[in-house]
């Protein structure tokens, strides 16, 4: 198994450097602009792949051929065709996939799964394979090409000395809801009504606001604005031609790095507030909340069933159980679910066990999302599904796409919305959503 190669450059910002390769096939931004040591140390660039892989309707394509294998079966012949040994003491995605997986990409997992026959907004899913990337760390303050081969490190830093492209404009207006206030807090009293019967324990309802991209409208220009508005953990901007993706989400699916799991899920959330009396409030309210704490311990339980179906026996763990973080615009309940690897298990095993992500779905997950298809009548595309990157080293970091934009068709989309149970109370909910793309929403205004 052979190494890639790693030269250091000089550490740049991540999306300054990104503005420089705009214009370059498949730009791909992973960042953590919300930086924390253990949590969002590192950020990754990456352009000009030499393979793409796509799905459509469960179909897989790769450059665009159809393959008739499993599209995750594909993705892990693909991953043990390409395994590289680890450098040591760098960042951990030294070359692999990296690209969005879906949320109705969860229809493909489970064939009983039944729902509504939604037009796509984005394929299902699209991992594009890429040989070279920049790597960042932000702890070190360094920055390093790593590359399968040299000459491949030579274009790239030469690409990196162009002229930052201008930028156009970020705003868009004119936005609207697929609910009235009404119609939402009816759909939420309904959801209860699915819990209160025994249907379901709890499932997450979201609103879709959407609105015509302007002529001049610049999807980096926005993620510029975002990634300052909203700083987050595993933010990222994607531009893959007919789909971009801007995203300021705080919460990581999983995680793997030799063998070792890690995800992340969020449940429980209170506005921040510029008052700090009424800030310390709002934490305590949230802390002792039992609703929320219910909801966030409900989707602990689920993800220690998913984990534990490609875990070795005993190892699944819950180290933080409700512990408090806090963003720019939220706090939120935090718990963090660990375990380690069948070692005969895959990365796409590894996918299908926990995607998508409990706390974007609810309990049971797959009824849930059936629930959800037919309350919300609209698909979310990227949003609740996952960015990250999948690497030929074993390394996986993925997030849950909240707090995510996504631009296609000439229609910018923006959701939020948050987890019901027996609890809930319609108006409050309502005004969750609101508080989940405020800042969204801000970087957007004029």
């Amino acid at each position: 198994m052979t190494a890639p190669h790693a030269r250091e450059i000089i550490c740049w910002e991540p999306a300054a450097l990104a503005q420089r390769l705009r214009g370059q096939k498949h730009l791909t931004l992973l960042e953590s602009v919300a930086r924390q040591e253990h949590l969002a140390r590192y950020s990754f660039l990456a352009c000009n792949p030499v393979q793409s892989l796509r799905v459509e309707k469960g179909r897989a394509f790769l450059d665009d051929v159809a393959r008739d294998e499993a599209p995750l079966a594909l993705l892990d012949r693909l991953m043990a065709d390409n395994a590289q040994a680890h450098l040591a003491h760098l960042p951990p995605f030294q070359g692999g996939f990296a690209g969005f997986i879906s949320y109705e990409f969860g229809q493909a997992l489970e064939p009983s799964l039944r729902l509504p026959g939604f037009r796509p907004i984005v394929p299902d899913m699209v991992l594009h394979r890429y040989d070279t990337v920049i790597a960042f760390d932000h702890m070190q303050e360094r920055a390093w090409i790593i590359a399968r081969h040299e000459q491949d490190a030579d274009e790239l830093e030469r690409l990196l000395k162009a002229k930052p492209a201008p930028l156009g404009s970020a705003v868009i207006e004119g936005w609207s809801s697929n609910f009235t206030r009404a119609a939402y807090e009816a759909a939420i009293a309904r959801t209860v009504e699915y819990i209160l019967a025994g249907d379901i324990f709890q499932a997450n309802i979201t609103q879709m606001f959407s609105a015509a991209i302007p002529q001049g409208f610049d999807a980096f220009a926005f993620y510029k604005v975002l990634r300052q508005t909203n700083p987050a953990t595993f933010s990222c901007f994607l531009d893959y031609g007919d789909v971009q993706v801007a995203s300021s989400s705080p919460e990581r699916l999983l995680n793997c790095m030799n063998g070792k799991i890690e995800a992340r899920p969020i449940k429980g959330t209170r506005p921040r507030d510029a008052d700090a009396a009424r800030d310390s409030a709002l934490i305590m309210e949230l802390a002792t909340s039992r609703k929320d704490r219910a909801e966030n311990v409900m989707i602990v339980d689920l993800l220690r069933n998913d984990l534990s179906r490609v875990c070795q026996p005993g190892s699944v763990r819950v180290p933080v159980l409700c512990g408090l973080e806090s963003y720019a615009n939220v706090h939120h309940l935090v718990s963090v679910v660990t375990g380690e690897l069948l070692r005969e298990q895959t990365i796409g095993g590894l996918v299908a066990a926990a995607f998508p992500g409990g706390s974007i779905t609810g309990a049971p997950k797959f009824r849930a999302m059936e629930i959800i298809g037919g309350i919300e009548q609209a698909p979310r595309g990227v949003y609740c599904g996952s960015i990250g990157y999948l690497g030929f080293n074993g390394a996986v970091d993925l997030n849950i796409a909240i707090r995510t934009a996504q631009f296609s068709g000439g229609v910018a989309r923006v959701q939020g919305g948050g987890g019901i149970t027996a609890r809930s109370q319609p108006a409050a909910e309502y005004e969750e959503s609101l508080t989940k793309v405020k800042r969204i929403m801000q970087a957007f205004a004029p």
